[in-house]
């Protein structure tokens, strides 16, 4: 009976070990979640950042491609406007200079305007 005591002793000791070595697994296993909580908290944030910014730059791009398009537009307008090679028609090339000197000479008198408003201007500043 004194042996099966001692045996039941030593038992309820080792079930003693092995359930606080179970409490501190299942401790240290509670810290190592708390602590991917906390990382997968700071990954959400970051990647909600992230998808702002590339919102943010896919606004940009389509407004730069919007203005690369306008651009564009007006790039075909002035090329249609310059005189065609040599082979074309003289009296077409002619007249294709004719819109380039009329447009030179507006762009001319638009600068004399707007010089002589920078002198008026200038004048009423001092």
């Amino acid at each position: 009976m004194l042996n099966e005591l001692e045996s039941l002793s030593g038992n309820i000791g080792r079930l003693i070990q092995i359930s606080e070595r179970h409490n501190q697994a299942r401790q240290a296993l509670q810290e190592q979640l708390e602590l991917l909580r906390a990382d997968y908290a700071n990954v959400q944030a970051e990647l909600a950042q992230v998808r702002e910014e590339r919102d943010a730059l896919q606004s940009e791009r389509d407004s730069l491609s919007a203005k690369i398009d306008d651009a564009q537009v007006r790039l075909n307008a002035i090329l249609e406007k310059l005189p065609r090679a040599k082979s074309a028609h003289h009296a077409e090339s002619d007249n294709q200079l004719d819109l380039l000197e009329a447009d030179s000479q507006e762009a001319h008198e638009h600068a004399d305007e707007q010089e002589m408003h920078g002198e008026h201007h200038q004048g009423e500043k001092a």
